[in-house]
């Protein structure tokens, strides 16, 4: 599809009392919505904004978030969401980088030097730029695994296009409800309010809750597996029929028990790069993360997964500047190990996390990838630590099930690893570093680990 306008403005025209959206119990059509878009975006345009302007907007998932932020884009704004839990150092350091003028924070309470706050200001006029699908819309903090997070600049055309690539295998209709049960600060929260404007269907969007009650009414979700596992432990009467899985090993028996629901399940593989997913497919059991989307290519080299799609950011924004993704040859080299078999697309680990032990390759995701198979692991990494002998050492940390008790991993894997891959330390995951974003950073888990380590 499309668009010649806004998408919001699109549907207006297209079914203008259809339900669009729910804010907590409040109801929109399209038209309401609309009507609450251009009010905010004239007190947003009253206070300085303006097309090509950056705004940092800092704010969990809320109503007001998202509303906040179809009107930044209407204003013509570049806006960078980012996580209210990221430490302030951290903010510093990006800010200056960004070439920022406005803040506005919907919770937490630090200023920002050099950045003009907003306010969220109603109006009874309204604004907004011509619709451009080219136009720079949003700055997305990459994870920041390994070090400093850049920001990967989209327009609307590739978050359109990161859409139409999931739409087109999994279905979602004007009559769907999808719940914005993901981060906005993150790309597959952004994948979620694309694909409801692509689609015209509905959205839903609750303060935060326990899931039960968040996805009441809602026909699909973007979960992680403990989620799911819960929701179907506790026998929830839920109106789900699709959910987009990530996050972790997907085990059969949670498919098949989802199956039995009438839930359909959904894996892939994805990158803030690429504006959320990248290859997907109805979640089978096997190992790979399914055939490239529409829009999509892949490449291997030297082992390497290299790729370029519709949905590929313009590049990252650096002092007032775009630094392009792509290699010579025209393609981002993501640094992910993979194979592709039958045009299936297997993931490995990253290079940059393999690491030598007795002169033995070790790639960290192979043995976590046997760790979360245990039925009361929630989820584990594996990260070296240096010995003298064999260079390095692995080590395993664990969040485990609430009911996990007494679990000896260490003999469970036993049969299941080489020697060389078993961990020689077992340590729980610390509260401090989940942080409440979707990845965990290897490299805050790394040095925690070796202070652990030295005590």
């Amino acid at each position: 599809m499309t668009f010649t306008d806004w998408p919001w403005r699109h549907w207006r025209q297209v079914r203008s009392q259809a339900p669009a959206l729910r804010l907590n119990d409040e109801v929109l059509s399209w038209r309401a919505l609309c009507e609450r878009i251009d009010a905010l975006a004239d007190g947003f345009a009253a206070q300085g904004v303006r097309e090509g302007d950056g705004v940092l907007l800092r704010a969990g998932n809320q109503p007001r978030t998202l509303l906040a932020w179809l009107a930044l884009m209407q204003c013509g704004a570049r806006v960078l969401p980012v996580n209210p839990q990221l430490p302030q150092t951290l903010l510093e350091a990006l800010v200056p980088k960004l070439t920022l003028r406005f803040a506005l924070t919907l919770e937490g309470e630090n200023a920002f030097s050099g950045l003009t706050a907003l306010q969220i200001q109603k109006s009874t006029a309204a604004y907004a730029v011509a619709w451009q699908p080219q136009r720079l819309v949003s700055m997305t903090l990459t994870s920041g695994s390994t070090g400093l997070p850049k920001a990967a600049v989209h327009t609307c055309q590739a978050h359109l296009a990161s859409a139409q690539g999931v739409l087109s295998l999994m279905p979602f209709g004007p009559q769907d409800d999808w719940l914005l049960s993901l981060p906005l600060f993150h790309v597959s929260g952004q994948g979620i309010m694309w694909r409801w404007l692509f689609a015209g269907a509905r959205m839903t969007v609750r303060d935060k809750q326990p899931l039960e009650q968040m996805l009441a009414g809602c026909t699909h979700a973007s979960l992680v597996p403990t989620q799911l596992w819960r929701l179907l432990a506790n026998r929830a009467a839920v109106t789900l029929k699709a959910v987009l899985l990530g996050g972790a090993v997907i085990p059969v028996e949670l498919t098949d028990q989802a199956s039995k629901q009438g839930i359909r399940c959904w894996c892939g593989y994805g990158l803030t790069e690429f504006a959320s997913t990248v290859c997907a497919k109805e979640a089978d059991g096997s190992d790979d993360v399914g055939a490239p989307l529409p829009g999509r290519e892949i490449r291997i080299v030297d082992n390497e997964v290299w790729l370029r799609a519709a949905s590929m950011a313009e590049g990252y924004w650096r002092d007032g500047k775009l630094i392009p993704l792509v290699n010579d040859e025209g393609w981002f080299a993501t640094r992910d190990r993979g194979e592709l078999n039958h045009g299936r697309l297997t993931i490995a680990g990253r290079l940059d996390n393999l690491f030598f032990s007795g002169g033995e390759g070790i790639q960290p995701e192979e043995v976590e990838r046997v760790i979360n198979a245990h039925p009361l692991v929630q989820q584990a990494f594996v990260v070296p630590v240096e010995d003298k002998e064999f260079g390095h050492r692995p080590v395993a940390v664990v969040e485990y099930a609430s009911q996990a008790g007494d679990v000896n991993l260490a003999e469970w894997v036993r049969d299941k690893l080489a020697r060389f891959q078993q961990p020689v330390r077992w340590l729980t995951l610390p509260s401090e570093l989940k942080n409440g974003g979707i990845k965990i950073s290897r490299r805050a888990l790394q040095q925690w680990v070796c202070e652990s380590c030295k005590n």
